[in-house]
């Protein structure tokens, strides 16, 4: 299918220089299960995206070239006044193109969905959020919890290794 990423990140960048919980799932985390225990390929804003790189196109790029679209939902995500140019492509492509399949991942108890976009909203109508509980960051790496079961159901499936 010309893909080459299974799933495009997207998460909250914090601008301040502290090390936050979402970031260190971003990197270690996720990339530890996906990719080197279930054999996905993602990309991720920060370690595939380079300096130097036209950021805009090179994002639009590597969003062509994935599968899946993952968006990480907290708070700093919602209360964000300007979304991030990678959130606004990716709605686009996932809503009005219609091509990319979104899963959407509940870092934080939200509550209400009111202050999402109506681009989320509607995409969490349709198909739900995956929600992180706490106790899953007793055993992250655990690749069997139901969280990592109900990302990897949404996920492409693995082409079979011959």
């Amino acid at each position: 299918d010309g893909k080459i990423y299974d799933a495009y990140v997207i998460y909250p960048r914090s601008h301040a220089n502290e090390a936050n919980f979402v970031e260190y799932f971003v990197y270690q985390i996720m990339p530890d299960i996906l990719e080197n225990k279930c054999g996905y390929k993602l990309c991720i804003y920060g370690r595939d995206i380079y300096p130097g790189e036209d950021t805009a196109s090179a994002i639009e790029k590597r969003m062509q070239k994935s599968r899946r679209l993952i968006i990480l939902l907290t708070h700093q995500l919602i209360n964000c006044k300007e979304p991030a140019y990678d959130q606004h492509i990716a709605l686009y492509n996932a809503l009005i193109q219609n091509e990319t399949k979104v899963i959407l991942l509940e870092m934080e108890a939200i509550g209400t969905y009111e202050k999402l976009q109506e681009s989320l909203r509607f995409i969490i109508k349709q198909q739900g959020t995956i929600k992180w509980k706490e106790q899953h960051t007793v055993h992250p790496q655990s690749s069997n919890s139901k969280f990592w079961k109900q990302v990897r159901y949404h996920m492409p499936l693995m082409p079979k290794s011959s």
